[in-house]
């Protein structure tokens, strides 16, 4: 199925949370048992994975129910320290079966694959943006339907950077980087910082998924289906990895092992300890949650440099697809179907993904002039200007990129493993998975 023109290079790169706001019975205190009907009503169960947008999206999905009395939705969200991948796992073997799951791409649609209902005859596949289907599409059937899209990067503090005398728009390259790093550095005391960065090891998505994504995209031609098709990975440009990662750590709060998302977002970049953290647009509420006005106007986006290759630029991409339960009745398959579709849309969930939900849309018809939040702003600006790197790790072999790659790293990080040792273990991992 052929997607629309891909939004002038972001503008419709969407999120890809989700969408669909409580009424519902919310995640954690309400589950229908074994969903579908319930008297006359359709039961839709959601197990999905955006934590960020936990709230929002079940009030959304309140109010779809209050004007569609035949349906019940049941909103189950696991994510942030969770790893989702093992709790879907765990729900399909209880018996108790979601109706509407979250994929990632390729690999997981070959792992998924006989349970992938056919999407293509939704208004949301026909909507979305060019590129956005690839990974989730298989001999002409389009099995997911894109969150949105996102980008990731170094989040940086205005205040702080205006303070140590550093213009953020110079950071066009590792050296620049390095540089404004060191300047942070000794400054700490008087900019009131704990650490310059603050990298959260313990979470193996920041480094095995979306850190490594960076440096190994170009490896694969920043295409999703050839790392997935790929028996082999050479870390091509680990040199330049490793400079990254060994960066971070350096200056950043220790141990870095044991520091998660809550403390380097909430406790150490939102109340100005830490400078700089690597991490994407869907920080925005957490960061709100703590410090309203840094939120709104005090953060900003640098590239992450690949020294060697491009230095400029972020990685943009959809984080995670919405998926059909295809071993539901054919009931419960159309609402769910309808339910997506009215979310991306029509125009009051169009209105929610872009003011609830602070998504960056991944379908066509939506105004980029409503995007308000800042660092969706600028990624929408990255990827106008063709600054941007392509999302691969959904080409990963099932748990190699946190499993593998994510503990090799905390493994490295804490001296307990050389680079070469990581390079030599992370790449048999790979080609064995691929046998």
């Amino acid at each position: 199925m052929k997607a629309k023109k891909l939004f002038p290079a972001v503008l419709s790169l969407g999120l890809l949370i989700g969408g669909g706001l409580a009424g519902c019975s919310s995640s954690d205190d309400k589950t229908s048992g074994e969903g579908g009907k319930d008297g006359d009503k359709v039961t839709v169960d959601i197990f999905q994975f955006k934590v960020e947008f936990k709230d929002q999206f079940e009030d959304i999905a309140k109010a779809y129910e209050e004007a569609n009395k035949d349906v019940d939705i049941n909103i189950t969200t696991v994510g942030g320290g969770e790893d989702y991948g093992a709790a879907l796992k765990s729900k399909f073997a209880s018996g108790n079966e979601p109706t509407i799951y979250n994929v990632g791409g390729p690999q997981d649609v070959a792992d998924w694959e006989d349970k992938l209902a056919d999407l293509s005859d939704t208004a949301a596949a026909k909507a979305a943006l060019s590129g956005t289907l690839e990974g989730v599409t298989k001999d002409d059937k389009v099995l997911g339907l894109p969150y949105n899209q996102e980008g990731y990067g170094f989040i940086y503090n205005k205040g702080i950077f205006e303070k140590a005398g550093i213009d953020p728009k110079s950071i066009t390259s590792y050296s620049a980087l390095e540089e404004a790093v060191k300047t942070l550095d000794s400054k700490k005391k008087d900019l009131g910082l704990t650490s310059v960065f603050a990298l959260p090891a313990k979470e193996t998505w920041v480094t095995g998924l979306h850190l490594s994504n960076v440096f190994l995209a170009p490896e694969f031609d920043q295409n999703v289906i050839n790392a997935f098709e790929s028996k082999e990975v050479t870390f091509e440009h680990g040199d330049a990895f490793k400079k990254i990662l060994d960066l971070q750590n350096k200056y950043s709060d220790q141990p870095t092992v044991s520091l998660d998302y809550a403390k380097q977002v909430e406790e150490l970049f939102s109340t100005g300890k830490a400078a700089i953290i690597q991490q994407g647009n869907w920080v925005s509420g957490s960061i709100a949650g703590i410090d309203e006005e840094l939120a709104n106007s005090g953060v900003g986006i640098l590239p992450i440099p690949v020294e060697g290759y491009k230095e400029d630029s972020i990685p943009v991409g959809v984080p995670m697809y919405w998926a059909v339960n295809s071993n539901k009745d054919e009931k419960e398959v159309a609402a769910a179907k309808e339910f997506l579709d009215w979310l991306y849309t029509s125009e009051e969930g169009k209105t929610a993904v872009i003011e609830d939900f602070k998504f960056i849309p991944a379908y066509e018809g939506y105004d980029a002039g409503k995007i308000s939040d800042p660092l969706a702003k600028e990624i929408y600006e990255y990827s106008s200007a063709g600054k941007t790197l392509a999302w691969t790790f959904m080409g990963y072999p099932t748990g190699w990129g946190q499993e593998k790659l994510g503990i090799n790293i905390q493994k490295y990080v804490s001296g307990e493993m050389t680079w070469d040792e990581l390079v030599e273990e992370s790449s048999k991992a790979w080609a064995e998975a691929r046998k």
